[in-house]
C-alpha cells in the first residue's frame, strides 16, 4: 500500500527541493551566476557545471580577501574592515596583487612606505653625509 501524504508536505525529506548552491555547499548563488553568464552572451553554449565552478571561485577569492583584510584590521586595532584594510590585504599578498594589479580600490589609500634614501642610518656617531665640523684639506697647486 503506498504511503499517504499529509497536506503539509511529503513524508520523505530527501524529496525536498534544494538549491544548486546548497547542493554544491556554497554560499554564493549559483543560479544568479548562471543567469548572469547566460545574459552576458559569453558563449553560445554553457555547461551546467560552469556557474557552479565560477561561484566557487568567487566565494574562495572573497573569503581569502576578507580573511587578509580582517587580519589587517586586527593589526590596526580596529573591529571593522575598512577599504584601507582591503587595500593593505590585496597589495601585501603577491598573488592577489598580481590579480588586482590594475584595479583601483576606492578610499583605499596607499601603502605606507618610506623611501630608503630618506631614512638616516642608525649609527651612534655622525652620519656619513654630514659635512659640518669636518676638516677638509684642499690643496691648491701653484702654477
Amino acid at each position: 500500500m503506498p504511503e499517504k501524504r499529509s497536506h503539509h508536505g511529503s513524508l520523505n525529506t530527501h524529496n525536498q527541493i534544494r538549491s544548486r548552491s546548497s547542493r554544491a555547499q556554497l554560499q554564493f548563488p549559483v543560479s544568479r551566476v548562471d543567469r548572469f553568464l547566460r545574459q552576458g552572451h559569453y558563449a553560445q553554449r554553457l555547461a551546467s557545471s560552469a556557474p557552479v565552478f565560477l561561484a566557487a571561485v568567487l566565494e574562495y577569492l572573497t573569503a581569502e580577501i576578507l580573511e587578509l583584510a580582517g587580519n589587517a584590521a586586527r593589526d590596526n586595532k580596529k573591529t571593522r574592515i575598512a577599504p584601507c584594510h582591503v587595500q593593505l590585504a590585496v597589495r601585501n599578498d603577491v598573488e592577489l596583487n598580481q590579480l588586482f594589479g590594475h584595479v583601483t580600490i576606492s578610499q583605499g589609500g596607499v601603502l605606507p612606505r618610506i623611501h630608503p634614501e630618506l631614512v638616516q642610518p642608525a649609527t651612534g656617531g655622525r652620519s656619513s653625509q654630514s659635512h659640518v665640523g669636518r676638516n677638509h684639506n684642499y690643496s691648491v697647486k701653484a702654477k
